[in-house]
C-alpha cells in the first residue's frame, strides 16, 4: 500500500490499534489522541471561550470605579463607561443639528395623518447625519403635553402599529396611541428590519437571504460603527429635538417636561441602550429585552457587539440607567429562528435566533444591576410581570403606569380608548420607507469606506517618518499594540506547559514527518506537522518556513504529492517540495475548519474583545517557543508563508509576532477592506457565507498595507494570481504599491516583492520559493 494512504487510513482510524508503536520525535512523548484532531481543537476552543464568557462576569468590576458620594459624583466616575459603551455599538458620527422636525407630504398624501379628540398623528421625518434621516410618526397631543417619549417598535413592526393605525399589534398594547391618549408628544421612528429585499445590489445581480439588519451590520461593523450604534443615533435625534423645542429649562428646571423612551423587542434594545447612553433620558421602559448577554453568541449577528462583555452584562449597563427610571416589562420577545430562507440567488446570512428568557434570568440581571449600588443610593429599577411568574403583555397597564411614574407623571394611566385613530392617507407605503431607511444607512457607510483611505492615513501613515529600519520597529510599536489589543484581541499567554507530544506519519526518502501537539490553554491546544529532513548533520541548525493552509484545510492536505488530490490543486505540496530541499517545515492547523462549527468561535469571541485569530496569535506563539529550542533549528530563521486563509494569517500572526523573519501573503492580499465593505463589487465578502470576515473598526485603523508595514521591516512578499477570484490585481496591485513606497523609504527595497502569474486561486512556489531561500539565508537560493 503507498505510504500517503497508509497514513491517512491509519489517521482515520485514530491510531487506536497502533498506540503502543507511535514512533516520537527524540524529547517529546508519543503522541497516541485518536480520531479528527482538528474537530477536537475547535471543540477545545468552545470549551475554552464558554469559560472565558462566564468568567468575564467577575472581571468587569475592574472597569467600573464608581463614586457614591453623590448623584453627580456617581454620574462623573461611570462617564468613561459610557464612552466606551458609544464606542462598542459604533454611535459615534457627530449627529447634525436641527431646528424642527420635517412634516413628510406630498401632492397625493398629506403630512397629517390621523386625529383625535386629543391627538393628531404626522408623518414626520428628522436629520441624524447629513446623508441619514429617522423617519416616523409624530403624536402631537392637543393640550399641553405632560411628557415626550420615543416609541420604538420591534424591527419587523412598523410605527402605524403602535398607534393603531394598522393591524399588527394586540389593542392594549399600542404603546404609542396610549402614551399619546394620557396626554404624551410622542415619537416612533422606523426600524430596519428582518427582510432581506435590498440585500444585494440589483446592478450586480447579486443578493443574499441577510436581514437588512444584518446587511448592514456586515458593512457598519468593519467601520467601526453597527445597526444599534445607528439607531440609537435616530432616537437621540429625536430627543435633541425634544430639547430643541423646549428649551433646556422646560426640560430640566423644576416641574420641567420629563423625556422618556419605550421600545419592545429591537426597540427595547434600541431604548435600552438610547437611555445607558444619554442622561437627558429620565426613564426607560424596556420590554421583550432583557437579561443575560452570555448567550449573545446564540442570537442573530446583527446583535454582535465587539468587547461588550469584557465591560458590560445588562446589568452594567443598566447601572449606567438606575439613577434614572428603569422600567423591565418581562414579556415575550419576538420569536425569531433565524434568517429568510435561503433560496435560489439568495444564501449566506449567518444563524441566530431569538428567545425569552426564563423569568430568574432577568431577575437575577436585575439584581446584579441594583447591586452596584449601596442601600443609601436611591435608584429606581423595576421588573414587571404576571402574578404566576410568567410574562405579561408588552405596554401592560402595570408597566406603562411605572413609566408614567418614573417620568414624574401623576396622573393614573387611563384606560384606553374603544376608538382607533383612522389613517387619512390613501397611498401609504411602508415599503418604499423601509427602503428609504435602508439605502440612506447603505449609502452612509459606504461613504464611510471611501473616506476610509484617508482615515487610516490620519491615523497610521502621518504618525511615522520613515527613516532608519531600528526606527522604524520603535515608532511602530504602538500600533501593533493597538491591533492587537482592540483589533484582533489578546488573550494572555499560554498558562500550560508546551508538552509537546509527537508521532511519526510520514517516512519519505529525503524526510520524515511528524504529527506534533502542543499544549496551550486547558483544551486549547496546537496541532500541526513537523518535516524534518534525513541530512542533518549533528548540531547543524536550519531555517524553518511555516506553511499556514487555506479555509477548511487541514496540515496533511499541504503536503499531498499526488496531482489528482485537491490540496494539491492548491498547495503544490510545498512543503514536502522545501523537505527535499532541506529546508524544515511546518504545516500548523489553523482551527477555521467545520462551517458554523468554527465561525461560532468568532461569535464567542467578538463580545470579549477577542476573535478566533486572538487564538490563533497564542498557538502560533506555542509553535514558536517549541520551534526555537528544538536543536535542529535556527530561531533567527523562521519564515511563514500562507495561502488564501492561511493568506490572513500571513498578514495578521507575523505583524504582531516578530519571530517570524519574513512573511509571504499567497491568494489574500488585496484592498481587505474594501472587499469586506463595498456593495459595488461582485468580489465582495457582503454577498458570501463567510459572516467571521468582518473585523470591528478595521476599516479606519489598519488594511493589508498598514499591517505589512508592521512586519517591516522584516522581508514581505505578496503571490498573486491572474484569475485568483479573491480580487482584481487592480486591488492587488494599487495596496501592495504602498507597501513598495513603504521599503523603498526605509532603504530595504530588497526586501519586498510582488510575484504576479498566470493562475487561479493557488499558489505557484516559483518566486516565493526564492524570495524565502534568498531571506532565509539557505544556500542553493
Amino acid at each position: 500500500m503507498h505510504l500517503w494512504i497508509l497514513a491517512s487510513l491509519f489517521l482515520s482510524l485514530g491510531w487506536a490499534s497502533l498506540a503502543q508503536q507511535v514512533e516520537a520525535l527524540a524529547g517529546t512523548q508519543p503522541l497516541t489522541a485518536q480520531g479528527d484532531l482538528s474537530a477536537s481543537m475547535v471543540q477545545g476552543i468552545d470549551r475554552f471561550l464558554m469559560r472565558e464568557i462566564e468568567r468575564s462576569i467577575g472581571e468587569r468590576a475592574k472597569f467600573w470605579p464608581r463614586d457614591f458620594s453623590s448623584r453627580g459624583a456617581y454620574e462623573k466616575s461611570i462617564e468613561s463607561s459610557r464612552q466606551q459603551l458609544q464606542r462598542y455599538i459604533g454611535a459615534v458620527d457627530p449627529r447634525v443639528d436641527f431646528k424642527a422636525l420635517e412634516y413628510i407630504s406630498s401632492s397625493a398624501t398629506a403630512a397629517s395623518v390621523a386625529e383625535t379628540q386629543g391627538y393628531r398623528v404626522y408623518a414626520v421625518r428628522w436629520p441624524v447625519f447629513d446623508d441619514v434621516d429617522g423617519e416616523g410618526l409624530l403624536l402631537q397631543p392637543k393640550k399641553e403635553a405632560i411628557a415626550r417619549v420615543v416609541v420604538i417598535p420591534d424591527a419587523d413592526e412598523t410605527p402605524e402599529m403602535l398607534a393603531g393605525l394598522a393591524p399588527g399589534i394586540p389593542f392594549e398594547s399600542q404603546t404609542a396611541r396610549r402614551l399619546a391618549e394620557n396626554g404624551c408628544q410622542v415619537i416612533v421612528p422606523v426600524l430596519i428590519d428582518r427582510q432581506d429585499t435590498w440585500s444585494g445590489n440589483v446592478s450586480l445581480r447579486r443578493f443574499t437571504n441577510q436581514p437588512h439588519r444584518e446587511w448592514i451590520y456586515r458593512q457598519a461593523y468593519e467601520m467601526g460603527r453597527h445597526i444599534i450604534g445607528y439607531e440609537v443615533q435616530k432616537v437621540l435625534a429625536a430627543v435633541d429635538w425634544f430639547i430643541k423645542e423646549a428649551g433646556p429649562e422646560a426640560v430640566q428646571g423644576p416641574g420641567g417636561l420629563p423625556i422618556g423612551v419605550a421600545g419592545y423587542g429591537e426597540g427595547g434594545l434600541i431604548a435600552f441602550y438610547s437611555a445607558a447612553l444619554d442622561t437627558r433620558i429620565a426613564a426607560a421602559l424596556v420590554s421583550g429585552y432583557f437579561g443575560s448577554r452570555q448567550r449573545v453568541w446564540e442570537e442573530p449577528v446583527y446583535r454582535n457587539v465587539f468587547g461588550l462583555l469584557e465591560q458590560f452584562g445588562d446589568s452594567e449597563i443598566a447601572s449606567l440607567i438606575a439613577p434614572r427610571g428603569l422600567i423591565i416589562e418581562y414579556s415575550q420577545a419576538p420569536q425569531v429562528i433565524g434568517p429568510p430562507n435561503p433560496r435560489e440567488g439568495r444564501s449566506g446570512a449567518a444563524p441566530g435566533k431569538l428567545t425569552t428568557p426564563p423569568l430568574e434570568v432577568v431577575q437575577r440581571e436585575i439584581n446584579r444591576a441594583k447591586a452596584f449600588f449601596p442601600q443609601s443610593f436611591p435608584i429606581r429599577v423595576e421588573c414587571i410581570y404576571d402574578k404566576d411568574g410568567g410574562p405579561v403583555a408588552r405596554g401592560s397597564e402595570r408597566g406603562l403606569s411605572a413609566f408614567l411614574q418614573s417620568l414624574g407623571v401623576r396622573e393614573s394611566l387611563r384606560a384606553a380608548s374603544a376608538k382607533l385613530p383612522l389613517d387619512e392617507r390613501q397611498h401609504l407605503d411602508p415599503t418604499a420607507r423601509q427602503k428609504r431607511q435602508v439605502q440612506q444607512l447603505v449609502n452612509h457607510t459606504q461613504r464611510l469606506l471611501r473616506l476610509s483611505e484617508g482615515t487610516r492615513d490620519e491615523f497610521f501613515w502621518r504618525k511615522l517618518k520613515p527613516g532608519s529600519t531600528n526606527g522604524w520597529e520603535t515608532a511602530t510599536k504602538q500600533f501593533k499594540d493597538y491591533f492587537w489589543d482592540e483589533v484582533i484581541g489578546r488573550f494572555p499567554k499560554a498558562s500550560l506547559p508546551a508538552n509537546p507530544r509527537t508521532r511519526k506519519i510520514l517516512d519519505k526518502p529525503k524526510w520524515i514527518a511528524y504529527d506534533v501537539v502542543l499544549d496551550v490553554w486547558p483544551d486549547v491546544f496546537a496541532w500541526g506537522i513537523l518535516l524534518a529532513p534525513k541530512d542533518l548533520k549533528p548540531g547543524e541548525r536550519r531555517p524553518v518556513v511555516v506553511f499556514q493552509h487555506g479555509l477548511e484545510g487541514v496540515p496533511l492536505d499541504t503536503l499531498n504529492e499526488d496531482p489528482n488530490s485537491s490540496g494539491y490543486e492548491y498547495y503544490k505540496a510545498l512543503p514536502a517540495r522545501l523537505a527535499e530541499s532541506g529546508i524544515i517545515s511546518f504545516a500548523p492547523h489553523n482551527p477555521y475548519r467545520g462551517g458554523d462549527a468554527f465561525r461560532v468561535l468568532q461569535r464567542k469571541a467578538n463580545p470579549l474583545k477577542k476573535s478566533l485569530f486572538s487564538v490563533i496569535l497564542a498557538q502560533h506563539e506555542r509553535i514558536l517557543d517549541w520551534l526555537t529550542e528544538l536543536p535542529l533549528v535556527d530561531p533567527q530563521r523562521i519564515g511563514f508563508y500562507g495561502l488564501s486563509y492561511g493568506g490572513k494569517t500571513a498578514m495578521r500572526v507575523p505583524s504582531l509576532l516578530d519571530r517570524y523573519c519574513v512573511s509571504i501573503c499567497s491568494a489574500d492580499f488585496n484592498d481587505w477592506v474594501r472587499k469586506n465593505v463595498t456593495v459595488d463589487s461582485p468580489y465582495s465578502y457582503l454577498f458570501t457565507g463567510e459572516y467571521e470576515m468582518v473585523e470591528f473598526n478595521l476599516g479606519q485603523t489598519l488594511s493589508y498595507a498598514e499591517m505589512a508595514a508592521l512586519i517591516a521591516p522584516r522581508p514581505f512578499m505578496v503571490e498573486r494570481g491572474h484569475n485568483d477570484g479573491v480580487a482584481p490585481d487592480e486591488w492587488v496591485a494599487y495596496e501592495y504599491a504602498k507597501v513598495r513606497r513603504l521599503y523603498d523609504s526605509l532603504g530595504i527595497a530588497d526586501r519586498t516583492a510582488i510575484e504576479f502569474f498566470n493562475g487561479p486561486h493557488t499558489i505557484n512556489g516559483v518566486g516565493t520559493v526564492d524570495f524565502m531561500r534568498q531571506h532565509l539565508n539557505w544556500p542553493g537560493h
